[in-house]
This record gives C-alpha cells, sequence and structure tokens, in this order.
C-alpha cells in the first residue's frame, strides 16, 4: 500500500504550525493563563486508594466519554444520547480480561468467545448476524481505528491490541451516532485512551504471576518534561505456558508504548507510538462427547477439555508441501501473533470560536496465524483403517506412531489441519473535524475520514494430520500393503487451499453533524455521512498436482498450488448513513434518550477472492451492501444508592452474505437479512457505604429473514440472554484497605450455525479476587476465573455444516485458573 503522503503531511501539519506559533507566541513572555479542554483523559489511576462510597459515585456523575461525540471536549456520560459502557483501568482488572477481547464481558449486548487465547476470538453484537471473527466490532485507540477494517479471514481487530497499564479507560459505543464519524461501525466501537502525562510525575512496577507457569512485569512512568510538554511510557513483558499446555510456552513477547503531550491555549496535541511483538497460541476445538441432541456435553474419554489440548512438541515444527520440490517450515510457537508499530497524532483546539481536531494513525503491522485447525470428528482407528482401505484398495492397514510402535485400532483419533497463514497489514486513517456554535446553543460539525489499506496474503490451508485424540497428542503413520502410504510424518491430506493474494483498499467519507440545545432540558442532534469505498484485488489462478510425482503417496495429491497467473478484481461502492437523538433532562443526573440510525457495511477483500471473477464481484445479489437500521431508548441516572442505564433497542439488517470455510477448503455462501429487539441493562445499588453490588446483562430475541433456509432461525452464536452479577465489598485497615469482590457470569443457550442444527448449551461461571493496598505505594491482587470448572462451550466445529451426538470436536471455556500480583507505585 502507497501511504498518500498529501493526507500525511495535512493532518500533521496543523499540529506542528501551532506548536510553532504557540512557542513564538510565548518567547520573552510570561505564559498565559490556559484555558483547559474538558477533561478527556481523567485520572491515571496511579495512587487511587481509600475511594469511599461517594468518591464513587461523584466520579461517575462527572465522568466524560469522548466516543460517538461530535466534538472533541466530550460529553458527560449521564447526558449522552446513546449507548455507552465504560471502564476505568481498575475495573478492568478487576474483571481479570484473558484478552483484548474478553473485556466485552463488560458489555451488555456483546457476547466476545475468547477462548481461543489472545488473538481470533469471534464477538457478537446485539443482533447483528455474524458468523465468526468480529465484522461489527471496530478497536481504537485514541479516537481513531488501529485498522480500519474491523474484521477479515484471519484477522479481527482485537488481535491487533494487547492490554497494560498504560490504558487509562475503555469507552465502548454500541450503535449509536457511530454510523456517522470515523470508519462508520454501525455496531459496537471500543476506543482505548491512554494515560497522558501529568503535573504530579507517576509510576508503578507490576509482577505477575499464575496458571501455567505466568512470568510477566508491567511498567509504566509518566510526568512532566518541561514547560507545556508532557509524557508517558510504558509496556510489559510475558511469558507462560497457558491453561492448556501443549509443551511450549503458549504467550511469548512484549510491548512498548510512549506518549508525547504538548498544552496548547485552548487545546493539545499528543503524539503516541506503540510497538508489539507478541506470539500467541490459538486454540480451536477438543474432543467432547454430545448426548441428549446436544443438550449435554461431556468429558471425552482421556481428555481434560478444561486444560487439554490436541497440539504437542511432536507437531510444534511442521512442513508445508507447497510445491514439486518446495517445502516450507513453521513453527506452532508462533501462533496467532502481533509484530506490529502504531504511530498516531491526536490534536485538538479552540480558536477564536472553531473547535479543531484531527487524528491520524498508522499502522504496519505482521498477523501471521500459524496454528491447528479441527476437522472431522474423532472416530477409532480400526474405522479410520477400514475408510483407508475402501478408498485406496488393499486388503491390510498398518498404523504406528512415528517411533514405529503399533498404534490398537481401538484408539480414538482425529484429523486436525497445520495451517499457516502470513499476512502483512498496513493502514493509514485520518479524521479531521471543525466545530463552530453558529447560533446560540446549535453547534454545527463538519469533517472527513480518509483510509487506505493494504493485506498481502500467503495461505496454506489443509495439510491434514492424524493424530491421537488425547492431549498432547501423538502423530501417527498409516501404511497398506498395496504401497500406498496414506500418513507420513502424520501427514495424511495436502494443502488445500494455497491462494496467494494483494488487496488495497480506500475510503474517503465526509459527514455533518448539528446540535441543538432547546433548553435546560431537551438537547438533540443528527448527522449524515456519505462514504465512498474501492478495493482492488491481485489473486492467485490456482491448480492442484503431485508434489513428489508418485501416485502412490496419497498424502500430498491434489496439493492446490498457483499457476502463476492471477486474477484482477475491483469494486466500488457508495453509501449513505445517518443518526439523529435526542436527550431529555429527568432532573441533574436522571435522563432519557432516543436514537434512530442506519449505517451500512462494505464487502471487503475476502469477499472478492471468494467471488472469484469479475462478473460475480459486480453481482449486487450475489455481494450486496448490507444496510443496518437501529432505534433505542433509554434511561440513564445514577445517585448515591443506586445507578441504572437502561435501554430498548431493535435491529433490522439487509443484505449481507455469509462464507463458511469447510474442512475440505470448500467455501459455503449464503445471504440473508435479520431482525432483533432487546433490552440491555446496566444497574448498582450501593445499600451500604463500602459494599456495591452490580447486574448487568442483556435480553434479546433475534432471527433471521429473507432466506427461505433461515428464516425465523436464530441468529447464530448469540444467547438469548447473558447476565453478570457482580458484589464488591471493600474493608477498611486504617491506612490499608481490603477490597473482595467476585462475578457470577449465566450465558443462555445458543445455535453455533445458521440452520439451529448445532446446539450450543447455556453455562455459568464464578470468579474472585481481592486486592489488598498498603498505604498508596503497594497493592497486592490476586483473581480466580471460573473457579467452578465449568464445562461451557463457546463453539462449535464451525468447519462442519451438521450437530451430532456421539464424539464431537467443539472449543470449552478455559478451566480454572488464578493470578497473582503485586504493585509497586512512585
Amino acid at each position: 500500500m502507497r501511504m498518500p503522503r498529501t493526507f500525511l503531511h495535512s493532518s500533521i501539519s496543523l499540529a506542528i504550525l501551532t506548536l510553532a506559533s504557540q512557542a513564538h507566541a510565548q518567547t520573552d513572555a510570561a505564559p498565559a493563563a490556559q484555558a483547559q479542554p474538558a477533561d478527556t483523559s481523567g485520572a491515571s489511576g496511579v495512587g487511587q486508594t481509600g475511594a469511599t462510597r461517594a468518591d464513587a459515585v461523584q466520579t461517575e456523575l462527572q465522568q466524560v466519554v469522548v466516543t460517538g461525540v461530535a466534538t472533541s471536549g466530550g460529553v458527560r456520560k449521564l447526558d449522552s444520547a446513546f449507548s455507552i459502557t465504560t471502564a476505568t483501568e481498575e475495573q478492568l482488572k478487576q474483571a481479570a480480561p484473558s484478552s483484548t477481547a474478553d473485556i466485552l464481558k463488560l458489555v451488555p449486548g456483546v457476547y466476545a468467545e475468547a477462548t481461543g487465547g489472545q488473538s481470533g476470538a469471534n464477538i457478537e453484537v446485539r443482533g447483528f448476524p455474524s458468523g465468526s471473527d468480529s465484522p461489527f466490532v471496530s478497536v481504537q485507540m485514541m479516537g481513531n481505528p488501529i485498522y480500519p477494517v474491523p474484521t477479515l479471514s484471519f484477522f479481527e481487530g482485537s488481535s491487533a491490541f494487547r492490554l497494560d497499564d498504560t490504558i487509562e479507560r475503555v469507552e465502548v459505543l454500541r450503535g449509536g451516532p457511530s454510523t456517522i464519524f470515523s470508519n462508520g461501525q454501525p455496531g459496537a466501537t471500543m476506543n482505548f485512551i491512554l494515560k497522558k502525562g501529568t503535573d504530579t510525575p507517576e509510576g508503578s512496577i507490576r509482577f505477575s504471576t499464575g496458571t501455567g507457569e505466568l512470568r510477566r512485569v508491567d511498567l509504566f512512568y509518566g510526568g512532566k518534561i518541561a514547560g507545556d510538554w508532557y509524557g508517558t511510557v510504558g509496556g510489559f513483558y510475558r511469558n507462560t505456558n497457558g491453561v492448556r499446555d501443549a509443551g511450549f510456552p503458549a504467550d511469548k513477547g512484549g510491548q512498548l508504548t510512549a506518549t508525547l503531550t504538548r498544552k496548547l491555549d485552548g487545546g493539545e496535541v499528543t503524539f503516541y507510538a506503540r510497538r508489539t511483538d507478541d506470539k500467541n497460541a490459538f486454540y480451536t476445538g477438543v474432543p467432547l462427547i454430545s448426548s441428549n441432541e446436544g443438550r449435554t456435553i461431556g468429558e471425552f474419554p482421556g481428555f481434560d477439555p478444561l486444560t487439554g489440548t490436541l497440539m504437542s512438541g511432536e507437531m510444534r515444527r511442521f512442513t508445508v508441501e507447497a510445491g514439486p520440490g518446495r517445502t516450507l517450515n513453521y513453527d506452532l510457537g508462533d501462533g496467532r501473533g502481533l509484530k506490529a508499530t502504531v504511530l498516531g497524532v491526536d490534536f485538538a483546539q479552540t480558536v477564536s470560536g472553531w473547535n479543531v481536531s484531527n487524528k491520524f494513525n498508522y499502522f504496519d503491522g505482521d498477523l501471521n496465524t500459524i496454528a491447528m485447525f479441527t476437522g472431522n470428528n474423532p472416530l477409532a482407528m480400526g474405522a479410520y483403517n477400514a475408510t483407508a482401505l475402501a478408498t485406496h484398495g488393499g486388503t491390510r492397514a498398518t498404523a504406528t506412531y512415528l517411533d514405529g510402535s503399533p498404534v490398537s485400532d481401538s484408539q480414538q483419533v482425529v484429523q486436525a489441519g497445520l495451517w499457516a497463514v502470513e499476512k502483512q497489514l498496513q493502514s493509514f486513517t485520518d479524521e479531521i473535524r471543525v466545530s463552530r456554535e453558529w447560533m446560540k446553543d446549535n453547534t454545527v460539525t463538519i469533517g472527513g475520514y480518509f483510509a487506505n489499506y493494504s493485506s498481502d496474503d500467503v495461505w496454506y490451508l489443509g495439510n491434514s494430520h492424524l493424530m491421537t485424540a488425547v492431549p498432547n497428542a501423538r502423530l501417527i503413520d498409516v501404511r497398506l500393503n498395496n504401497g500406498v502410504i496414506v500418513s507420513n510424518g502424520g501427514k495424511e491430506g495436502p494443502v488445500n487451499y494455497a491462494p496467494v493474494a494483494s488487496y488495497d483498499g480506500s475510503n474517503t467519507a465526509l459527514f455533518i453533524a448539528n446540535e441543538w440545545k432547546i433548553n435546560e432540558r431537551i438537547k438533540i442532534d443528527g448527522g449524515i455521512r456519505r462514504e465512498r469505498q474501492k478495493l482492488d484485488a491481485t489473486v492467485s489462478n490456482l491448480t492442484t498436482g503431485d508434489t513428489d510425482n508418485n501416485p502412490l503417496t496419497v498424502y500430498n495429491n491434489g496439493t492446490s498450488m498457483p499457476t502463476g497467473s492471477n486474477t484482477a478484481l475491483t469494486r466500488t461502492d457508495s453509501a449513505n448513513s445517518f443518526t439523529i437523538g435526542g436527550n431529555y433532562k429527568l432532573a441533574r443526573d436522571a435522563s432519557i434518550f432516543a436514537r434512530a440510525n442506519t449505517g451500512h457495511t462494505f464487502v471487503a477483500f475476502d469477499d472478492l477472492r471468494n467471488a472469484g471473477t469479475q462478473a460475480q464481484v459486480n453481482n449486487r445479489d450475489f455481494l450486496p451492501t448490507p444496510k443496518i437500521q437501529q432505534f433505542e431508548v433509554g434511561f440513564k441516572t445514577a445517585t448515591q444508592l443506586y445507578s441504572a442505564y437502561i435501554n430498548y433497542f431493535q435491529t433490522k439488517f439487509d443484505g449481507i452474505s455469509f462464507q463458511q470455510l469447510l474442512a475440505d477448503g470448500t467455501v459455503l455462501y449464503s445471504t440473508s437479512g435479520s431482525k432483533g429487539k432487546g433490552v440491555e441493562f446496566e444497574l448498582a445499588l450501593r445499600p451500604l457505604r463500602d459494599l456495591t453490588l452490580t447486574l448487568t446483562g442483556n435480553w434479546q430475541d433475534s432471527e433471521y429473514k429473507d432466506n427461505p433456509r433461515t428464516a425465523g432461525k436464530d441468529v447464530q452464536r448469540q444467547p438469548q440472554l447473558q447476565y453478570r452479577f457482580t458484589p464488591s465489598y471493600r474493608i477498611p485497615l486504617g491506612d490499608n484497605e481490603l477490597k473482595l469482590y467476585g462475578t457470577y457470569t449465566y450465558i443462555g443457550d445458543r445455535w453455533a450455525d445458521q440452520l439451529n442444527e448445532q446446539y450450543l448449551p447455556s453455562y455459568k461461571t464464578v470468579d474472585l479476587g481481592a486486592v489488598f493496598r498498603l498505604g498508596e505505594k503497594i497493592e497486592l491482587r490476586v483473581n480466580g476465573t471460573n473457579l467452578s470448572n465449568e464445562l461451557g462451550l463457546t463453539e462449535g466445529n464451525s468447519r462442519l455444516t451438521t450437530g451430532g451426538t456421539g464424539p464431537i470436536n467443539a472449543r470449552p471455556l478455559f478451566g480454572r485458573t488464578w493470578e497473582a500480583s503485586v504493585m509497586y507505585r512512585f
């Protein structure tokens, strides 16, 4: 991708010129008193101890959110006319998320399947139909998308972000005005706000240990540099074998983040940079026993579904036969990692009544996937041999381990692909806004959003291996007495899909929004957006062949490989979005709101590749531009005794295309719509001075429409009911304090597929934690998750089209885990 230099220069020139003019104005003069913008960063969280109920309520009443707001100054959360959930640094630590996606368990209306590890989550948003990944969740840092497309094959936005102590808070906006601003996400937007330096220097160092021999250190320091310059630096390094021990580190790597802030008259500019180099194991299904039409899930004999994984040291380093005489080596230890650089500028200033803001972001990273993907359900070795004989002839099959010892016919075995996907992503995004009160209490905002992005892909899918259905599986060789080699070194299937592709995309959007404060009680806002997207793809044409020209080695016959020629594909789309909403104050700290919007999603790179021909790419019935309509009404209030954020929503989807990739490389297509309605709630009760009881969750009724095969079926992967009850109790101990907290989570039953044939039962978990603070310097914390060792499924077998009873592959929750840390603040 070629980043447009004009946009790059213009995005930072305004900040540079302003810095120069500020420096000139202050030469030989005492600094004038500076008008401070609304506090969009808040306290860093360092040194906050002994918070009383009154302190907590006051903080909540004054909380400002910036996501989805037209002007850079933000708006008080209680006065916002949309659904937004916020979490401070302390709330994030109490939640003990296993990954970035797992943070979304704090957000009603969102269900994150975070059991794949640090990366590769599936995330569903209230009534939005999605089959995998996270097409309706955008991940932002400082108000700008890290990568402007929320999901691609083998990439979803949360995979490009790692949580550490440089994060001050997160804001998660659902629907609302997000269809107008930034990348126009109609679903959910996670916006991570970095800590900024303040006049008071502060720092921390935190050591953590836990399940899987976790060893982690987090560092942060921030403060004033000189004059009006402030800075921060921090990051982490971590090494762990994980809950599911594969015999090699599951997560290994680190991250470094820095910010540089310059205070301006009526504003500020912040430069930020982040470098991440992290390797993360990716977990897919494990063998289980399904009974009672999938309503009951039990342990597969000899396999602990809470801690086991099929991955093992024996298969860690595997080979891919990419073509005749071309063998590639890969390491499962590289997993689904992130090696990336993020650079950004966040500028906001008020000049002569004009509010000007510009957010720039540049991302360059490798997000490769070197992982195991389960295929068919478990079966006995004897049954596998019988099928091999029926397919390839012969009268006797011999199955051995790699050391030559025999495999019993009764041994349960599975087939799993060792896949290698190399993915290089690059993007540039820039959003500029100009706002002004053009008449009393009426502010207009005009802006533009520009994005250029690319993805260079090399895939090797299939590569099936035969292995025992036990934790840390052993590979199996199979030979027939007619000379046919069915499995060699465990490899029993060829690479069945090996495209090489380069993609480039660009988006240009213009928007205008207006906010009108009618009186002290009523405020309304609205906006429209016009966006154009252009995609170009160059995809290799494929053929199949025998990599060793030996028909008896059936494991590499029919290998997919590029022909040397390519197909060029292109697509251009345009769409409009709008929003209108309003807020009515019942009292100073209580209000009701209503919001309606229409939005859209565009086709993505993978849609072009899957279409295959320009004629299919141009077919708007085959590849439609989905349209989304949303409506919600809500109530917000906060008092010393309780807080309540409740809203009712309706969603309607038209024309969304689904693709499902099967174990043999086949891609299934379908197009449908959906409709849904539901209630989301965030409730808190403070009956005693140091006791808080919190209940969050949602109920929804969402189903497919427009497609005769799926109409009336429940939208896949989404529970009709989910909730989380979290009590916390603070015990003052003089200058010290002890805080106890826990969460009971209930996730209702779901369907893994559109046809509602793969049933996923409901499950419930219990988490507990405690934090002991010694004065203002030392903090000891311990968290335990899934303490009841609940066997709950987050995903069925996504590479099969039907459900089943008996042995299956599915992805369950992680078993009981614990983590302890000690932090020193300075």
